[in-house]
């Protein structure tokens, strides 16, 4: 094993979250009167803290600002979407195993807020495999992705080298954060253009979580 610590993402990576919280935050936006597509929002806010969706509004609409509760509202209308909808990505489980049985050290790093995962994680069955101790949010520096600032929390909490870390993710956000902080990075390309991960200078694409194992051994 080449790595001391695996991080995953969680949204796009382990959950397959992304077509269903950046559909409803697209029509949420729409229906304020900012009009916005799913395109729109996978660009602009996959793999992002939630003030970056008020950060965008701000400087594209000349300072507006969203309700007040904007993000309680439009993490309920997730939530209730997760609990209809929301499925692990297909090969996740797998490889948590495969990772468990290889005795390799891994953990959770998510710009999202610490509900938002945890309700992920349970929903899809998920959860059993990230004690306390190892789910990390941006909630937990202020700041979330492209800022290594996550990154580098998970692995100085969890006592390891950042150059002995290997990062999955699917942004360009995520990809950007993790070689800010020194870390390879694997891009999974199963909702983002590899040419754009490759770009942002990940390590090395995988289509498939199911290629993922086989690439920890290099």
């Amino acid at each position: 094993m080449a790595y001391d610590l695996v991080i995953f993402d969680n949204d796009g990576v382990l959950v397959d979250s992304e077509p269903l919280s950046n559909r409803l935050l697209a029509e949420y936006l729409t229906e304020l009167g900012y009009p916005t597509t799913i395109e729109d929002s996978y660009r602009d806010f996959m793999g992002t803290a939630a003030h970056r969706i008020h950060d965008v509004i701000a400087e594209r609409h000349d300072g507006a600002r969203l309700p007040e509760g904007f993000d309680e509202r439009f993490h309920a209308r997730v939530f209730a979407a997760f609990g209809a909808e929301l499925t692990a990505v297909r090969g996740a489980e797998a490889l948590l195993k495969e990772l468990g049985r290889s005795s390799v050290p891994f953990c959770l790093a998510s710009s999202a807020h610490h509900e938002w995962i945890r309700t992920a994680l349970d929903v899809t069955g998920l959860r059993g495999w990230f004690p306390e101790e190892r789910i990390f949010s941006a909630q937990d520096v202020g700041v979330g992705k492209p800022a290594p600032d996550l990154f580098l929390h998970a692995a100085r909490t969890l006592g390891v080298d950042p150059a002995r870390c290997l990062v999955l993710e699917d942004s360009v956000n995520g990809v950007l954060a993790a070689r800010a902080a020194g870390m390879d990075v694997y891009g999974y390309t199963a909702l983002t253009d590899p040419a754009r991960l490759t770009a942002a200078g990940a390590t090395g694409l995988i289509g498939d979580l199911a290629e993922a194992a086989a690439l920890l051994d290099r």
